[in-house]
């Protein structure tokens, strides 16, 4: 009985203490020049013995106008990241800022606006409507944030894809464009609100070597040109080579990062991850 007492009252404390420096680092001042800011964030999926801590305490500052890249083993946390810093998830603890803006304790609605109006998606999977022009593709997260004119909008859309070469492609349905065709248009889906920040997911998976360089240098486009943020995670050491740095996950922390690299450097960086890390690893799993 001693025994369970004593370990309720430790995990009482520890309780207590984590939710301590939650306030305290709400409380501290954030990166005013931040795109994207991460304090103390932590993710558990279950309770007790059988929680699963996806996230560990993961902190981050990324400035405005960076391509950020992120990598891992499998299992590292890394969809977990990207899911709390864009809003599709919340933490179990600790605090996310996007553009300024402090959305851990907004609620789904406030949430689901944030996404439409300053946020930009770029997946795998494209997730293009079908039933919709390419024009109607691009400009539907202006339309459901509300924003510009129909005359604006289509001046808009039409900039857009002429600068990720699709110029007079508009009309055309998804399914009459190739795959990196329409990733193309997914780029500048998510880049017409002008969005604080631009999460891309494996955005080459799906693509062939070729045009999947084509796709990333779009994406570097947008930074260098249009001063997007953009923070993408990928098993691809190429696709990484793009960004301004890498950072690597393992076991839910930020175990390493590389400034803008060789594909090669990448690659080498995350092999000694993954050997480093693999006892741990095979040590949970048993």
């Amino acid at each position: 009985m001693g025994l369970r007492r004593s370990k309720r009252q430790h995990g009482q404390h520890g309780q207590h203490g984590q939710a301590a420096q939650d306030r305290q680092a709400a409380q501290e001042p954030y990166d005013t020049t931040a795109a994207v800011e991460l304090r103390g964030v932590r993710r558990a999926y279950g309770r007790g013995d059988r929680a699963v801590h996806a996230l560990r305490g993961i902190d981050l500052s990324l400035p405005r106008g960076s391509f950020t890249a992120v990598m891992g083993p499998s299992g590292s946390g890394k969809s977990t990241f990207l899911q709390c810093a864009a809003g599709l998830d919340l933490p179990t603890g600790g605090s996310v800022r996007l553009g300024g803006t402090e959305i851990t304790a907004m609620n789904e609605n406030e949430l689901t606006e944030l996404r439409r109006s300053r946020l930009g998606f770029v997946f795998q999977a494209f997730n293009l409507l079908p039933s919709l022009t390419v024009e109607q593709n691009v400009l539907l997260p202006m339309r459901l944030a509300g924003g510009r004119s129909a005359h604006e909008g289509r001046a808009h859309a039409a900039e857009l894809l002429a600068r990720v070469g699709l110029a007079g492609k508009g009309g055309r349905r998804p399914a009459e464009l190739s795959g990196g065709q329409q990733q193309r248009v997914a780029i500048a889906r998510a880049l017409v609100t002008r969005p604080d920040v631009v999460f891309a997911d494996e955005p080459t998976g799906a693509l062939d070597t070729t045009t999947a360089a084509e796709v990333l240098g779009l994406l570097r486009d947008a930074v260098d040109a249009l001063h997007a943020t953009v923070v993408m995670v990928t098993h691809d050491p190429a696709a990484a080579a793009h960004a301004d740095q890498v950072l690597f996950l393992a076991d839910g922390l930020i175990a390493d990062r590389l400034p803008r690299s060789s594909a090669a450097a990448v690659a080498a960086r995350m092999t000694a991850l993954t050997a480093r890390h693999a006892p741990a690893a095979a040590a949970a799993a048993a």
